[in-house]
């Protein structure tokens, strides 16, 4: 339990330390000083490489430079990695999206407050703004979730364990999207953390996951924005409750689709963690062969 606890808090500091440079002074100010132009952008830019900087080992201490290289695990990874990894995960956002159709027909799944735009922010702005939250986002909480987080617990426990753990933290902080309801979403964040997590697992890099969370966070927001519906709302009116209409074609075809979409998700994921492992060894005879050459 030491290294669950400790995995945990380190992850949230890691966290916190990426995140609220943005979301506490820099987004907030831009949206009421000079907001016409996304200054914010740059400084958070800066910042951001040097925290990735400091979290991968570059810079600070030497004495804990290759332990924090080894618990933000951003190896880098050849173009054939990369192409499955990305293949594979969108697999696993079809499977989140099969989970929320059923979990629509389960339980009244919560609102979230609509985006809007300060009086006289042009609309490229409030994008720009918008595609930053979004990549700060991915750096910040692939950085601390499925990197700090899961790699000691995943090391020690098992990748399931790791998963549970990271995915149910994740969810809770959350919770100021839907205070009300923040149980009822839950098994969507643990689901999403399995979806980014697995792939960290597979490839054992959280590089993938960063890049697919970033743009997945460009495409939630941008229709929260446009539409008034965060993304587990996938239809513009909620459908009826299983417990009102009971089991229904509707029903057992989102059942059907989630279960096909999770083994194609773990199928690729597999083999996905084959190739980079079979890789990773090829690496390793070159750099043997070219010592002994």
């Amino acid at each position: 339990m030491t290294t669950i606890a400790l995995a945990v808090l380190t992850g949230i500091v890691v966290l916190l330390g990426g995140n609220l440079p943005w979301a506490v002074l820099l987004a907030p100010l831009n949206l009421r000083v000079a907001r016409v132009v996304p200054w914010a952008v740059l400084p958070m830019a800066i910042y951001l490489w040097c925290y990735w900087k400091y979290i991968s080992g570059s810079w600070g201490s030497k004495a804990t430079s290759s332990r924090r290289r080894a618990n933000l695990r951003a190896n880098l990874l050849s173009t054939e990695v990369w192409g499955a990894s990305l293949v594979a995960g969108l697999l696993g956002f079809a499977a989140i999206g099969t989970m929320l159709v059923l979990m629509a027909r389960l339980v009244k799944l919560p609102d979230s407050a609509p985006l809007r735009l300060p009086t006289g922010m042009p609309s490229i702005t409030a994008f720009v703004l918008l595609a930053m939250s979004s990549v700060v986002a991915g750096v910040t909480e692939e950085a601390a979730f499925r990197g700090y987080m899961q790699g000691p617990i995943e090391r020690r426990y098992g990748l399931a364990i790791a998963i549970l753990v990271n995915g149910t933290v994740f969810g809770l902080l959350h919770f100021p999207n839907h205070p009300a309801d923040i149980w009822i979403m839950l098994p969507y964040y643990i689901a999403v953390s399995a979806a980014y997590g697995g792939l960290t697992w597979a490839a054992n890099s959280i590089l993938p996951a960063l890049v697919l969370h970033s743009g997945g966070d460009v495409w939630s927001l941008s229709r929260l924005w446009l539409t008034g519906r965060p993304e587990w709302q996938l239809s513009p009116e909620p459908g009826k409750l299983i417990w009102e209409t009971g089991i229904d074609a509707g029903s057992l075809l989102s059942a059907v689709a989630f279960i096909v979409f999770v083994g194609l998700t773990w199928w690729a994921y597999v083999g996905v963690h084959s190739l980079s492992g079979a890789r990773s060894e090829h690496e390793d005879r070159d750099r043997f062969g070219g010592q002994l050459s």
